[in-house]
């Protein structure tokens, strides 16, 4: 039996919707999982929704519903947006399951049998107004080792660094705001910093398992020292209760890697082996995709625990970059933070899929989605080159043909030969043979983009043959030769969807049904063995998409929150005033708001509800500011009012139209209600 590999994805937070910085490493991770399969790998994916701690404790108590209906609800939400990308988990679990409880407490006291435990008292954040310990996401400050604001009590998504929460400088409660006192608590620390745990991490990152980019960050930490790992919480704590110790709880960053092992322990149930099959055997590889900003836990804390309870080590750790959009970081303001769910409402997912696949290597580096980019990859690649081959070569062969594939002029075994320089049929096709056989190889390695260039050279071949063959002439005094010209095509398209079928599964799976193959393995040596028999009928592969479906995209985006799935009843007793955040005097100020006069107000061409304003504020020249204000405004009746304007509102492009600042206004049930002044102030006056 070959050995087993299984693929795990870093589990996502139950706190939220999936957004398209998710997918950039969910679709990797499934077109890898797809390809080895189709390689003929005993292959499975694996992954499971995070779904303790504070975040989601807090989010909870917002909406008025527990915290275990709050991770039911996101994790249906979690399977329907990667069910519309095509992502394809063999197994999907959650952490708060049974099954995960039992592991963790299994892995705790072995811990503590072996002595790697210890209890410390150490000094706690209290909140007297609140009358509890503040867990690492009840608190914020300034990073001790940075100096960014505004970071949470355990790590700096600045630097990346990690830190006790008592070491945050200027520390604040998020609930109420006001500064916690210290007190000591007891804790439980995981000894990361021994002699033995920290020799073994020197050996293990530089065993080939880590980039060597990634290997020399974590060494860094290794070099400076190893802090002792607290894996306990203060309750009230949404997570896994420690069996022996009173009010005190796992901390999420112990039980939610275990996760990997609970999830693909319930896969395992069903297939008649056990967790000893997968986590203690040599018949299993272990690899994991996560993100870089998550690096420090699973290459130190993860293999040091895997180790200590004589579980397997990850045998491949790869680290992907982050998501950029246009250049910059996903922003609300800008519109380009956005949900998976509105993107797959404007675009085929796959686009993204594909467009994805054209910028991964096997690397860390960051990943930029452009949209101007976006649109030429897609019209000029998927829909030009590949789904434009398979249109022509079978609609011809049907139409003005018989819809049947003929001969070659070589056979199936003579295409597996290396190229020449010839530009014969032949050599064509092994040309083709020999990308494909590059590919294969390419996709064991994860270096996506130069998949995507062999297989774009393969339509090339298809479409340059075509049009250079002419068969619409060739009809005319040879309709054999025709129908062979179609034939090899036709061929060349089996390839494409061969290979582009784990990276647009479904765009691949309608080329085969054309073609009537299968795709069940991805292998060169199945190529150019279509011959003499009936194709299948014509289907939609892909349209063109356009930049006007991007600027719907990004207004639909500019209107939401990253949000939580909506409650379905009102549960919540408690007043409004409870149940939204809170913020600081500090983060008042940081609005600039201002006195404005409306000299223009003309509405914007394909928007129902959108107005273009041009906003006098004092300054040398008016604003322009897009309002979505039209269902309660007509343009005219807006000329020449005071309104208030946040004026320090990063620029945003809505519907093609750029907006420099934000119209306040008042939301009622049925429209909105401009902010008004009870008296006559001059533009550009500070609103207090």
């Amino acid at each position: 039996m070959s050995q087993r590999i299984l693929v795990t994805a870093a589990l996502p937070y139950a706190n939220g919707s999936i957004h398209i910085g998710h997918l950039v490493e969910y679709c990797q991770t499934d077109m890898y999982v797809r390809a080895l399969k189709q390689l003929g790998e005993n292959a499975l994916y694996i992954c499971a929704n995070d779904a303790h701690g504070t975040p989601i404790e807090i989010n909870a108590g917002k909406l008025g519903i527990s915290p275990e209906t709050l991770v039911a609800r996101v994790h249906e939400d979690h399977k329907a947006a990667f069910n519309r990308f095509g992502v394809a988990f063999d197994h999907f679990g959650i952490t708060h399951s049974e099954a995960n409880r039992n592991i963790v407490e299994e892995v705790y006291q072995t811990l503590k049998d072996s002595g790697h435990l210890e209890q410390r008292s150490v000094d706690g954040n209290w909140c007297e107004h609140d009358q509890r310990f503040l867990p690492d996401r009840f608190i914020k400050g300034t990073c001790p080792k940075c100096g960014t604001e505004d970071q949470y009590g355990d790590v700096c998504e600045s630097c990346g660094a990690t830190y006790a929460p008592t070491d945050l400088k200027a520390p604040h409660c998020v609930l109420c705001g006001n500064s916690p006192i210290t007190r000591a608590s007891e804790h439980t620390f995981f000894k990361l910093s021994s002699e033995e745990t920290t020799r073994f991490l020197s050996d293990w990152i530089r065993s080939g398992t880590l980039q060597d980019d990634v290997a020399n960050y974590v060494g860094n930490w290794i070099e400076t020292g190893l802090r002792d790992w607290c894996i306990s919480r203060d309750g009230p704590y949404f997570g896994f209760q420690i069996p022996d110790q009173e009010n005190k709880y796992f901390y999420v960053w112990l039980d939610a890697p275990l996760g990997y092992v609970a999830a693909s322990t319930e896969w395992a149930a069903d297939k008649g082996l056990t967790r000893d099959d997968l986590w203690k055997s040599e018949d299993t590889r272990i690899e994991h995709v996560i993100g870089k900003d998550i690096v420090y836990f699973h290459t130190l804390f993860w293999p040091a625990i895997l180790q200590s309870v004589g579980y397997t080590l990850p045998a491949k750790i790869h680290v992907h970059g982050m998501l950029t959009v246009n250049g910059q970081k996903m922003s609300k303001s800008r519109g380009t933070f956005i949900n998976a769910s509105t993107f797959a409402d404007h675009f085929e997912p796959e686009a993204l899929r594909y467009y994805y696949a054209c910028k991964y290597n096997s690397q860390s580096d960051d990943l930029d989605l452009s949209f101007d980019d976006f649109i030429l990859r897609i019209n000029g690649e998927l829909v030009n080159k590949h789904a434009n081959l398979f249109s022509r070569a079978s609609q011809f062969l049907s139409k003005k043909i018989d819809g049947k594939l003929g001969d070659l002029p070589f056979s199936a075994e003579e295409a597996q030969q290396p190229p020449n320089e010839e530009s014969t049929p032949l050599n064509l096709a092994r040309r083709v043979v020999a990308s494909g056989r590059k590919i294969e190889a390419l996709y064991r390695k994860r270096e996506f983009s130069q998949i995507i260039r062999e297989i774009n050279t393969i339509a090339d071949i298809g479409n340059e043959y075509m049009q250079s063959q002419e068969p619409w002439n060739q009809l005319k005094e040879d309709p054999e030769k025709a129908r062979e010209t179609c034939t090899f095509c036709l061929n060349v398209c089996h390839a494409l969807a061969m290979y582009l079928g784990p990276i647009v599964p479904t765009f691949a799976e309608a080329g085969a049904r054309i073609l009537g193959v299968t795709l069940e393995r991805m292998d060169a040596g199945l190529l150019f063995q279509e011959r003499e028999r009936a194709i299948g009928e014509m289907e939609r592969l892909f349209d063109r998409i356009d930049a006007a479906t991007v600027e719907k995209l990004i207004e639909a985006s500019t209107q939401e929150a990253p949000k939580a799935p909506k409650t379905t009843q009102a549960s919540s007793t408690k007043s409004g005033a409870d149940t939204v955040d809170q913020i600081t005097f500090q983060d008042f100020q940081k609005l600039q708001l201002k006195v404005g006069h409306v000299l223009e107000a003309e509405s914007v061409p394909k928007s129902k509800k959108l107005l273009r304003l041009q906003v006098d504020l004092g300054e040398e020249s008016p604003r322009q500011i897009v309002s979505g204000i039209s269902p309660s405004y007509q343009p005219e009746e807006l000329v020449g009012t005071t309104v208030i304007v946040v004026t320090n509102l990063a620029p945003a492009k809505i519907m093609g139209v750029e907006s420099n600042g934000m119209i306040l206004s008042g939301e009622g049930s049925e429209q909105l209600s401009l902010l008004r002044l009870d008296r006559e102030l001059p533009p550009g006056s500070e609103v207090r």
